[in-house]
């Protein structure tokens, strides 16, 4: 009984003298100039942690450098968030690597360390002088932080003397606890990153995204082409990304959804108590690329005029586009003023999300020849008064593009110095505002130089007539300007400016009206060859099967009423004189029934037009 009981008194004097260790050794006279100093500590503390959380983890994001994005993929490794950087956590390198910067714990509290350490000599304690207090604080010989769920645990190793009249107290280690939701949300961000490696729900998102607010594939009735403009569908895709984003829940109880959202409620396997948000602004690197494309329009046909159809009817515009369509979202964890936030790059590759891989893995951005510049090729570009115009060039070699770089101004020259890669019968583009696109054929395997003469672009505003008159409100007209294997696409009056240079183009036109034209239901007998059965099918014996095709019925409510082809020449002094490009074409008449859509359309190469500038 004795030894149990001196083993209860051990413990309850352990804890007394515990407790004592942090509220009782302080003599009382020195307690609200030690209270300062501990508050010195979580103010710190919070500080660096508020810094860390503003950017995704780091408190010195210069100790990981700065990695530029390329014109392949526009990213760098870090997003800017209202003029502050913030690293990503995953993304694509200028040069196609997928890249990871998530911090780890130790990590953080390894920055945050330093970070007290580096402030702390500079805790104020002047008011305290004024009172007669003299205090000596000696440099910090270690910090120590263990981020938990719910606070801080700091530990300061740093001499602490303080003088009052003829008493004093010296305090060489220190302790203190600071309320803070970092870790917790620290955790959170990790889950939510960690789901989306494997579920990729952001990508899925992007998907649904680009179906809803893109041509991407399908079907519709009509005999006319379909004509997007690609700035417009990349508007499209800002705007609903914008919007679409912010809906974006994480399943828990911070938020109240209607039925008719749940769509956009991720499951992570857990109810969050903290607020989380999605978000994506207009103002950052998009990259958004699709095939087949003349670079500034989509582009399809209708199926039904070509020679041998017109007959059954059958009028339709099929299309099918492939996009990457890749764009930063930024996750922000939030309760009241605390903060976490890390981007990720979403990245959506030929309209499917990207699979799921590992971590310094190489996507399709940069293609294997431009890596390999071996080659010097000096390219001087000028305008067609030999004036120095700084251009960016690319080489394009079968059906691989290189970016090369920028001719800029040196000297009195606009000058490119640099290496290109090896190819034969390959093709330098230059681009420069307000100029034409130039493309200049050349083969690179030695040293060269290579002098470029762009010509100076005009914008024209531009009038398409009908025999002489406006077109009717309702009507409208798609123009082709096709020179040296460079198009433009205008659909107009949607767009009524054309901008153009120097040299001989073929102008083509066709006019669209509002049409009345039904189309009976039917049925066609389609034949084709298929291996016979048995053993001689092996040896490509084929028989003729017979199948019946069933036609909808169909209402055509817009037909080809007009246009023409013109081959025309212009000159520079004539554009620079002029401010207007005037197309007459022919008109044809609205069609009144199926066989007059297939004549308008072969009148359109055999019309020709009055083109004429004013």
């Amino acid at each position: 009984m004795i030894n149990l009981k001196r083993g209860r008194l051990a413990q309850i004097l352990f804890f007394v003298f515990r407790e004592g260790l942090t509220f009782n050794r302080v003599p009382q006279e020195f307690q609200p100039v030690y209270n300062y100093y501990l508050s010195c500590i979580e103010d710190e503390t919070l500080y660096g942690s508020t810094i860390a959380g503003q950017q995704g983890g780091y408190i010195d994001i210069d100790a990981l450098g700065f990695s530029p994005g390329s014109i392949h993929m526009p990213f760098s490794n870090q997003l800017d968030f209202l003029g502050n950087s913030v690293p990503y956590w995953y993304y694509i390198s200028g040069n196609g690597v997928v890249k990871e910067q998530v911090p780890s714990k130790e990590k953080i509290e390894t920055e945050l360390n330093g970070f007290v350490e580096e402030r702390l000599p500079y805790c104020d304690f002047s008011s305290f002088i004024e009172q007669g207090y003299r205090i000596e604080l000696s440099e910090v010989a270690e910090v120590s932080t263990r981020v938990n769920e719910n606070n801080i645990l700091v530990n300061v190793e740093q001499p602490l003397n303080i003088y009052f009249g003829n008493d004093s107290y010296r305090a060489t280690s220190h302790e203190k606890k600071v309320d803070s939701n970092f870790g917790k949300f620290y955790d959170l961000a990790q889950k939510i990153y960690q789901d989306n490696k494997k579920s990729l729900f952001l990508e899925n998102y992007g998907v649904d995204i680009l179906r809803l607010y893109a041509p991407v594939d399908g079907n519709e009735i009509g005999c006319s082409p379909k004509i997007w403009n690609i700035g417009a569908v990349r508007e499209n895709l800002t705007s609903a990304l914008e919007a679409n984003t912010g809906f974006i829940k994480i399943k828990g109880d911070y938020y109240t959804v209607k039925k008719e959202n749940e769509y956009f409620v991720h499951d992570i396997g857990e109810n969050v108590d903290a607020n989380v948000n999605f978000l994506y602004l207009r103002e950052w690197p998009m990259k958004v690329e699709v095939w087949p494309s003349d670079g500034s329009f989509l582009r399809a046909d209708p199926i039904g005029l070509e020679e041998g159809y017109g007959i059954l009817g059958f009028c339709y515009v099929p299309y099918h586009f492939v996009y990457d369509f890749v764009y930063p979202v930024l996750v922000q964890i939030y309760y009241e003023d605390e903060l976490f936030q890390f981007p990720v790059v979403v990245y959506i590759e030929k309209n499917k999300p990207r699979e799921a891989d590992n971590v310094e893995s190489r996507v399709s951005a940069v293609p294997e020849l431009c890596l390999n510049r071996n080659t010097r090729v000096n390219v001087k570009t000028v305008d067609r008064n030999f004036n120095p115009v700084p251009a960016d060039i690319s080489f394009a070699c079968f059906d691989t593009i290189c970016p090369i770089g920028r001719s800029m101004l040196s000297n009195g020259d606009a000058l490119l110095e640099t290496d290109f890669p090896q190819c034969v019968n390959g093709f330098i583009v230059a681009r420069a505002e307000g100029y034409e696109t130039f493309r200049y054929k050349a083969t690179i395997i030695e040293e060269q130089t290579i002098n470029l003469a762009l010509n100076k672009e005009y914008e024209m505003k531009l009038d398409v007539r009908k025999n002489g008159r406006p077109l009717a409100s309702e009507d409208y007209a798609i123009v082709y300007f096709s020179k040296n294997n460079l198009s433009k696409i205008v659909s107009y009056p949607e767009t009524s400016n054309v901008s153009l240079a120097e040299g001989q183009y073929q102008i083509k036109t066709y006019i669209y009206s509002n049409t009345e034209l039904t189309i009976d239901s039917g049925s066609s007998s389609q034949c084709v060859d298929v291996p016979i059965s048995g053993v001689f099918g092996l040896f490509g014996v084929t028989e003729k099967k017979c199948f019946d095709v069933a036609i909808p019925s169909q209402s055509i409510n817009v037909g080809i009423t007009g246009g023409g082809l013109q081959n025309y020449f212009v000159t520079e002094q004539e554009l620079a004189d002029a401010r207007t490009i005037v197309i007459d074409a022919d008109d044809f008449g609205t069609p009144s029934k199926i066989q007059d859509l297939q004549i308008n359309f072969e009148r359109i190469d055999a019309s020709r037009m009055n083109v004429y500038l004013s």
